[in-house]
């Protein structure tokens, strides 16, 4: 029995190596470029460091009552949440609305499906530089068009109360193309004979659209808006190249807060804080948006 015991002992340490091994070169790139960054930052986090980042003095908690008894990083705050507000919803119904038309079974629709989902393949900076000849005040093609019409030129990323609503509008561009290609997959997953049934029903297209896409969409629906949400959180690409957070700080996302302080201020400590934060607010809501939104999710 005892040696029946002990070859079962050596078969299992055998199979958990050889799991190991095949593991071992994911569990070395999710150490090297995930767990050890944040550890080193939740460590800074407690730090001053000099402009090198080398840790100097150990100040505890003092970092993070800094940013939040901070005007700046208050205001940070206030400008992500407003700024995941206009684009994770923007981008979800005008994604969903151009994949509900390109699955229609009509002549010629591969083409649109190429224009639709053609932002994916275009790098940040791309069509950042894009957008900024669109919203350039003079030789813009948007004052252009409200010059045609008699309307005043507006500042579109000088005027604060226009900057993060434009930067908004880039973004939701730059994030169709990915959220299109996984909602038209889902929309095209969906059994072809629900809709032939409602069909001799005499169901009408709404009705079909509510009853039906929608609800066996939500699975999909569930992944692009947590993905897009996540995303949106993260942004800098575009906000670097437009407006540096500007005007005023009206478009200062914490993650450029945060590249700000650690690359401009060389406060490593203050921005570990800044970016440990980011990480709790992303887990939360998350985690929220999972314990609710999975609830209304209907699975096949």
């Amino acid at each position: 029995m005892k040696e029946f015991v002990k070859v079962k002992r050596i078969e299992r340490m055998k199979s958990f190596a050889k799991g190991m091994l095949f593991l071992s070169p994911s569990i070395i790139l999710f150490t090297v470029f995930l767990f050890y960054p944040m550890f080193k930052t939740m460590y800074l986090s407690f730090f001053l460091t000099n402009s090198s980042g080398a840790t100097t003095v150990f100040v505890g908690l003092d970092n993070y009552k800094a940013i939040f008894t901070s005007p700046l990083f208050v205001q940070s705050l206030k400008v992500t949440f407003l700024f995941v507000l206009y684009t994770v919803p923007g981008t979800i119904i005008v994604s969903l609305f151009l994949a509900i038309l390109a699955n229609e079974k009509l002549r010629g629709v591969g083409i649109f499906r190429t224009i639709f989902s053609s932002t994916m393949g275009i790098s940040v900076a791309a069509a950042s530089v894009f957008w900024m000849f669109l919203f350039h005040p003079t030789v813009g093609w948007l004052n252009q068009i409200l010059d045609v019409f008699g309307i005043e030129a507006i500042g579109w990323l000088t005027d604060p109360e226009w900057a993060l609503f434009s930067v908004s509008i880039s973004t939701i561009w730059m994030n169709i193309g990915f959220t299109f290609l996984i909602l038209l997959g889902g929309l095209q997953s969906i059994d072809s004979y629900l809709y032939e049934s409602a069909d001799i029903d005499g169901a009408s297209y709404v009705y079909k659209l509510f009853r039906i896409t929608i609800p066996m969409l939500s699975p999909t629906l569930f992944f692009v808006i947590t993905v897009s949400f996540i995303n949106a959180f993260q942004t800098f690409g575009q906000i670097d190249m437009l407006t540096r957070g500007g005007p005023q700080n009206e478009t200062n996302v914490i993650v450029y807060s945060i590249y700000q302080e650690a690359f401009m201020n060389y406060q490593h400590g203050a921005a570990s804080a800044q970016a440990i934060v980011l990480f709790v607010i992303i887990l939360i809501l998350t985690l929220i948006q999972f314990k609710l939104g999975e609830r209304k999710v209907h699975y096949q």
